[in-house]
């Protein structure tokens, strides 16, 4: 690792397109389609980086033992997740920390970190590239994060306390990464990639997009969803 301060400033940056797309939402609520059309982008965005980034790596090396274990552990998480901390159905109609929601959205931004970190472990051009593009990512799920807060009846301290939090662990979680990563062997890569996979899908298809139809679509609103998943496509290096 030989620029730090590159790490540093790119590190920084990611967390406030977080910060700031959160605060956004928080300021002015967006109406129930702009909601819609932000959480179908925030989903698209992470499908892509999926696609473009993670599958790619994890089918070079392709290690069915190693995917197995780093994809089941994703979803056995997620589910664990899911179970112990989302509210019964008899609760639902209760307003209340969206907890299951938060916790998902914090390992999210943990995988993202340490993919951030993984680049810049194996090159300054790959480490900018992963920062500029998971930024953009960054930006629309803080703003899906205030959006989910909202609908729950969190105030706004709360939620600007929360979005605050996630920044922090953004770039803590980047720079651990980029400093303490550099030389991890192909398999523990592998492992690593395979359970960021499962839980960004999970996250994808059993909250953003569940999220997002709960109010009524349209054309524009699923666009949304592939403007995300095309934006991150064209970014340069993608």
């Amino acid at each position: 690792m030989e620029n730090y301060s590159g790490v540093i400033i790119y590190a920084f940056i990611a967390a406030i397109a977080l910060l700031f797309g959160g605060i956004i939402s928080v300021i002015k609520e967006p109406s129930a389609k702009v909601r819609s059309a932000i959480l179908h982008f925030a989903a698209g965005v992470i499908f892509s980086v999926v696609s473009v980034e993670l599958l790619p790596d994890i089918m070079a090396k392709h290690d069915i033992l190693e995917i197995a274990i780093g994809f089941g552990s994703g979803v056995l998480l997620m589910l664990a997740i899911r179970y112990f901390l989302e509210p019964k159905e008899e609760q639902k109609d209760d307003p209340g920390f969206p907890t299951a929601f938060i916790v998902m959205i914090a390992i999210d931004l943990i995988i993202d970190g340490v993919l951030m970190g993984i680049g810049f472990a194996t090159s300054r051009e790959t480490g900018t590239f992963l920062a500029i593009a998971l930024s953009v990512e960054l930006l629309s799920l803080g703003m899906a994060t205030s959006i989910t807060m909202a609908s729950s009846q969190i105030n706004r301290t709360k939620t600007i306390l929360t979005i605050l939090g996630f920044s922090a662990l953004v770039l803590a979680t980047t720079l651990i990464s980029a400093f303490s990563l550099v030389g991890i062997s192909a398999g523990y890569l592998e492992i690593i990639l395979a359970f960021g996979l499962a839980a960004l899908l999970f996250l994808v298809t059993e909250e953003l997009l569940v999220e997002a139809h709960e109010s009524k679509q349209n054309p524009l609103l699923t666009a949304a969803f592939f403007g995300g998943f095309l934006l991150f496509m064209l970014l340069p290096g993608g």
